[in-house]
């Protein structure tokens, strides 16, 4: 079987090919976990310069394409040579926010079905969702990291009902669980237990409800310990002053900042709970990160969440924004015998979690497309 997986999107730093193989490991490890499974996979990708690489049974060819100054954009004529000269069975497109784009493709190759996976994309509004009605209109397939995250589509018409929607991972992670004790002393995280939040400062992310739960959860119990790496955002002055006007919060949580994402790991190795409050999550690559290194997840009972733990099947889930219930969940897990489980959730997430099933998925996902009617 061959299949493209196409993406249309520009680098706005305009870096080099064989760079962005490098910074884009999603890209790179779900095409070779895809190979790996006997698929013949080639990655098109639009890009400033033109360039075909050979890499773990993949070829990516990035091509040359100028960028469309309309709302719209013209058909990306030197991708969809590429794609039809490729001659695939079936095509994989990276997003729904390219709906012209995905409409030229199903012009130029006829019969030959589409799959388009979801990258946190929001159904648009207004007039331009008759033009993503129109240009959705020809595909076969949507892939989604939970079937949850497709009902805002339907809802607005983009797609029908009965496309079918496969549940699959934008990506994985490379991370393992390594020492604790080491990790430890590398990052200085400390606590018992010791908490750990990832992500940016920013609403979606609500961070005070895992604020507001510690100070709750912990007045009384002076070892434990929340250590918070994360990229600047609008939330950052008002998450300061939500802890310098706690003596709880003051006291116990570190606000660690920008940490460079190889030395996440080692903070996710040193933690005893992440927990998560997200209001959405595409796929949750924090999350997914922290399962492979074995951390108790703690999050918010949203969509892609319910995926990656199967409801609760490790860790545990809690309604978004309820302060309560989460602190509830941290009293009890902190108590809780925490002997084998780092082991427990490793497992859960080579189960389900790892590349390797992602290639799996994407693999059934094709067959099913090409062998339908």
């Amino acid at each position: 079987m061959r299949v493209v997986q196409v993406s249309f999107y520009h680098d706005r730093g305009r870096r080099e090919p064989r760079v962005l193989l490098e910074v884009w490991r999603s890209l790179t490890e779900v095409a070779a976990a895809v190979a790996g499974t006997g698929v013949e996979i080639t990655v098109i990708q639009a890009a400033h310069q033109s360039e075909t690489i050979q890499r773990d049974g993949v070829t990516y060819r990035f091509v040359a394409e100028r960028r469309g100054r309309a709302r719209f954009p013209i058909p990306p004529r030197n991708l969809l040579r590429a794609v039809t000269s490729s001659l695939p069975d079936v095509v994989h497109v990276q997003g729904f926010g390219f709906p012209v784009q995905t409409r030229a493709l199903a012009v130029e190759l006829p019969g030959v079905p589409i799959l388009v996976q979801d990258h946190a994309n929001r159904p648009p509004s207004g007039w331009r969702r008759h033009v993503y009605r129109w240009g959705l209109s020809p595909i076969r397939g949507t892939a989604f990291t939970a079937r949850a995250q497709a009902e805002p589509f339907m809802t607005a018409r983009l797609f029908g009902a009965n496309l079918p929607v496969f549940e699959i991972l934008e990506g994985s992670s490379r991370f393992s669980p390594g020492e604790q004790s080491e990790a430890r002393e590398r990052t200085g995280v400390s606590g018992d237990p010791g908490l750990l939040w990832v992500g940016r400062m920013a609403e979606p992310k609500d961070p005070f409800t895992v604020l507001d739960a510690f100070a709750r959860a912990y007045r009384d119990r002076d070892d434990a310990r929340l250590w918070c790496c994360f990229e600047s955002g609008p939330l950052l002055s008002r998450v300061e002053a939500r802890i310098a006007s706690d003596p709880v919060l003051r006291q116990r949580v570190h606000l660690v900042g920008r940490v460079p994402h190889e030395d996440i790991e080692h903070f996710m190795r040193a933690a005893d709970i992440f927990v998560l409050a997200s209001k959405s999550e595409g796929s949750g690559y924090a999350a997914i990160e922290a399962l492979a290194c074995g951390a108790q997840p703690l999050l918010s009972d949203i969509p892609s969440f319910r995926r990656i733990t199967r409801d609760g099947a490790v860790g545990a889930l809690f309604p978004g924004g309820d302060v309560e219930a989460l602190a509830s969940l941290l009293v009890e897990w902190s108590g809780a015998d925490r002997t084998g489980s780092r082991e427990r959730t490793r497992a859960h997430f080579e189960r389900f979690l790892s590349y390797d099933v992602i290639g799996r998925e994407l693999r059934h996902a094709y067959e099913t497309l090409a062998e339908s009617p």
